[in-house]
């Protein structure tokens, strides 16, 4: 066991999905893992272990937010070896291209956190996505002929921002959408030298103010859950 997880030694597959959601990770398990297994119910944060097409993968549930995420991403590299975490989450489009129901890659990741200020000082660190996984990602959704977008996302440490308007000073630099986790995986991804990626369904938009339906979140959230266990 860790700190925050019960797993017990070899439980967790070399390879996890993490959505923030714990219910999303059970419904991922349910759905699409055979013999899926909780191994994990500390504080709620839900981790199954099963297997997809023969290979054994896991899927935990990270939390909202930078602090909530590395802590899992943390143990689950150093206490349970993992080599490899794909994000799977929801984002909020700030570009008008972008659309709901659009399916992102994350290349790199800004942040208004501040995890890499005591580790970087008066510099700037670009988190960024391992290659090997981004273009097979890339390569696999264009065979099955599902649309993405790639470049620059934001990981913000703020869900509601005092300023509604302060999302254009990302979109004018070419930033995608926002979420709230990816710069913290791809910082600690480098750190212990593993492979992340993080992709995203674009379930709202900044931009024209539209949301889309739970059943529409269901239904893009398989093309994405597909992409990233095509990477096991």
């Amino acid at each position: 066991m860790s700190t925050h997880i019960e797993a017990k030694k070899g439980e967790i597959a070399q390879t996890v999905l993490m959505p923030g959601d714990p219910m999303r990770a059970k419904w991922i398990a349910e759905t699409f893992l055979k013999d899926a297994h909780c191994y994990n119910d500390v504080r709620g944060m839900l981790g199954y272990t099963g297997t997809y097409h023969g290979k054994p993968v896991s899927v935990q549930g990270s939390g909202m937010g930078i602090p909530s995420a590395m802590i899992y991403y943390h143990e689950l590299i150093n206490d349970y070896g993992v080599k490899n975490i794909i994000r799977v989450g929801t984002a909020g489009s700030y570009q008008k291209e972008v659309k709901i129901r659009d399916i992102v890659l994350a290349m790199a990741a800004s942040t208004t956190s501040g995890i890499n200020n005591s580790r970087f000082i008066n510099a700037d660190y670009a988190p960024t996505a391992n290659f090997e996984l981004l273009l097979k990602a890339a390569s696999y959704a264009k065979e099955k002929g599902i649309a993405i977008k790639a470049g620059n996302v934001l990981s913000s440490d703020e869900f509601y921002t005092d300023d509604p308007e302060d999302y254009k000073l990302w979109a004018k630099f070419g930033v995608l959408c926002v979420e709230m986790e990816a710069s913290g995986l791809y910082t600690i991804a480098a750190k212990y030298n593993i492979r992340a990626l993080a992709i995203l369904t674009i379930s709202d938009s900044l931009v024209t103010g539209e949301r889309s339906s739970a059943d529409e979140r269901e239904s893009t959230f398989r093309d994405m859950v597909d992409i990233a266990l095509h990477l096991l």
